[in-house]
């Protein structure tokens, strides 16, 4: 482990997410927040690049016969609940707490990450590094990571900065959201004709619920698929001609997307509509050289079943990061000063000489 003043980058890390916590940041409107990520990295002798509200930086000893690790954490943040008792745009400390929507859900991982970027870059090490701090995470949009991935250098492996109280996810569940329609035909309720289109799609629903895919992850469970949304009929005596409901899918890693939704297809007599296929499920190899040293370090790999950054990335990724999912998207948000300190000395334990080949 380098020896250096871990107690002035956790200072640093906990300043920057005060500031941060006090730019309103939600998803897709994180200009202002970009700009101070921006700012503060130039001001360090970093040499940022930015494009639309993503913010990221190459190591400046870049080699490109060396392996590449990107540092990914999001800086865009869900709408506040309703139920905050504090001014979720103040950053209020507390004791050891530091409440404000985004300190947890990300804002801890992005400052103690690029603490780390600064630190690593600053000795030689057997791996490039890039650090990103992206938008748009919450709402899987097209202007975040995704956006900038084809102008980095390319990536050998990912730790994404999430929530998970500085335990190693290994796996990730994948996300796809389903349309489906079922159609019938229009009548009068008092007279035995028409085709109930509710009627047709509770077939479809039943197997929805009651289907299991063969194939079950140790880590992330079997696939699990959820009806969320159903809308129908115009008025109490007109048998509905349509009837549309909403699935929730949710991948192991044995499943693609597109597979789920060609079987899913070949099963229903509706409709089905894919909105997207993008966000799989994601895996790192047991044998990889960063979970083999997480494991050496005591910590215990798992499957998370919340969905991340990773699901973009076409290399290996693990997610690891300070604080607790639990907090994620709750009134009173907050995290931990001492959970900041823990996960840069983390962090750096894990990464200062790991050889990634």
């Amino acid at each position: 482990m380098m020896t250096l003043d871990l107690d002035v980058r956790t200072k640093a890390a906990v300043d920057l997410l005060k500031q941060m916590i006090e730019i309103p940041s939600v998803s897709r409107d994180e200009s202002a927040v970009a700009d101070l990520i921006y700012n503060y990295l130039q001001k360090e002798g970093m040499n940022p690049k930015r494009q639309g509200n993503n913010v990221w930086c190459v190591d400046p000893n870049f080699d490109p016969k060396k392996p590449t690790l990107l540092l990914d954490a999001h800086i865009d943040t869900v709408k506040p609940v309703s139920a905050w008792s504090r001014d979720p745009f103040k950053a209020t400390v507390e004791g050891d707490c530091i409440y404000g929507l985004g300190s947890n859900d990300d804002g801890g991982s992005v400052v103690a990450l690029m603490q780390v970027y600064k630190t690593l870059t600053g000795t030689p090490q057997p791996y490039n590094l890039v650090y990103s701090a992206s938008c748009e995470e919450e709402v899987s949009g097209k202007n975040g990571l995704e956006s900038v991935l084809p102008l980095f250098p390319s990536i050998s492996v990912a730790l994404v900065g999430e929530p998970t109280d500085m335990q190693p996810a290994i796996a990730e569940k994948g996300l796809m959201v389903l349309d489906i329609t079922a159609y019938g035909k229009a009548g009068h309720a008092a007279r035995n004709e028409g085709e109930n289109a509710i009627y047709k799609a509770l077939d479809d629903i039943r197997w929805i619920r009651d289907f299991h895919f063969e194939q079950e992850s140790s880590l992330l469970g079997p696939v699990k698929m959820t009806v969320t949304v159903l809308q129908s009929g115009t008025q109490h005596n007109v048998i509905p001609d349509k009837c549309t409901f909403v699935a929730d899918v949710r991948s192991n890693e044995f499943y693609s997307n597109r597979d789920i939704y060609d079987y899913v297809c070949l099963h229903l007599d509706s409709e089905v509509k894919a909105r997207s296929f993008r966000l799989n499920s994601s895996r790192i190899e047991i044998t990889h050289p960063m979970v083999v040293r997480v494991k050496e370090m005591g910590m215990r790999p798992f499957g998370s079943p919340t969905l991340s950054n990773q699901a973009l990335m076409p290399f290996p990724s693990m997610k690891l990061g300070p604080g607790s999912s639990s907090r994620s998207h709750t009134a009173d948000e907050y995290i931990k000063i001492s959970e900041i300190d823990q996960a840069i000395r983390i962090y750096l334990e894990l990464l200062d000489g790991l050889v990634l080949e």
